[in-house]
């Protein structure tokens, strides 16, 4: 570091030396922001649930899709995705990552809109350990100790969650695998997160005004009889969706995985109090138990994972 004469610190060497740190302060806020307001919007589609979940689907693609258009005109990135006119293998991967990810809004709507939030949270707190199962049947990588035993808990906190609910939680389960699967296959895309966003939502714009179009002339549709306010947030939905996004993909150039990885139980978390606090789930203690083992798990593969990144 460049001193002056009397020994201290330059301005110049000072404020090279805390660049790197006020980077990644600023990418730890927005990362939090990013999955706080992942959470939040538990309630804004809370707001929004009189309205059939799928036509909620239809209007978000939609909405997201203009957002997108009007970021990537802004932000010159068109010809970005001239990629996928002359790759058609990255265009099915692409294709393949809009399905999934419209499999994990609509799941994740429906139970919102149909009071199963705390499914929701369930459905979060497992894709992380679905993730664990790509690597071991897809990659084929070694199961180490931590993982091992995260893996047992998960499936015993699904067969204790079976017996609660009386039934497979399905919705927790469709939310896990399309999220773990969805991830993976974005790993192989070669676009940031705002291109691969933007492709995503064209590539499913057509079908979903399609499906708004076909919901539109029923009686109880946005169109028909939203409130001002309900249809001011069916507009912003796009907004909604991509705000965040665009936090994370800030945090995600700037912050460690290590630190990156632990946030996402901010969502579920949320998710779980929401869904209890504000809109009494129930919660039998047969229930809590399952969320438990789910929890020593994460916690056993949280730890596994720092551990081994502070040895490298």
């Amino acid at each position: 570091m460049t001193r002056t004469t009397d020994g201290t610190p330059t301005a110049a060497a000072t404020a090279q030396h805390a660049g790197p740190h006020h980077e990644q302060r600023a990418g730890i806020i927005a990362g939090v922001t990013a999955y706080v307001v992942w959470g939040l919007l538990t309630i804004y589609w809370k707001q929004l649930h009189d309205f059939d979940a799928f036509e909620l689907i239809g209007w978000r693609i939609t909405a997201s899709a203009v957002v997108m258009a009007v970021i990537l005109t802004w932000k010159r990135g068109w010809s970005r995705l001239a990629v996928l006119l002359h790759d058609r293998a990255l265009l099915a991967r692409v294709a393949a990552a809009a399905v999934l990810l419209t499999v994990n809004w609509t799941s994740y709507v429906w139970a919102v809109v149909h009071n199963h939030v705390l499914e929701t949270a369930l459905g979060y707190f497992i894709a992380p350990l679905g993730t664990v199962m790509v690597g071991v049947l897809v990659l084929h990588e070694p199961l180490r100790t931590a993982q091992k035993v995260a893996l047992v808990l998960a499936a015993g906190a699904v067969v204790v969650l079976t017996i609660s609910y009386g039934r497979v939680p399905w919705l927790a389960l469709a939310i896990a695998v399309s999220w773990t699967t969805y991830g993976y296959l974005k790993k192989h895309v070669p676009l940031t997160p705002v291109e691969s966003m933007a492709a995503e939502s064209f590539i499913l714009v057509i079908p979903a005004i399609a499906l708004a179009v076909a919901f539109a002339g029923r009686a109880g549709s946005i169109p028909n009889s939203a409130t001002a306010g309900q249809l001011t947030l069916a507009a912003l939905t796009g907004f909604a969706t991509v705000g965040p996004l665009m936090l994370f993909a800030f945090a995600a150039q700037r912050v460690p995985l290590t630190v990156i990885g632990p946030m996402q139980y901010i969502v579920p978390s949320m998710n779980f109090v929401i869904g209890w606090q504000l809109y009494d789930e129930p919660l039998s203690a047969t229930k809590l138990a399952g969320f438990s083992l789910v929890w020593i798990g994460l916690v056993v593969l949280t730890l596994d994972s720092v551990r081994r990144a502070r040895r490298s």
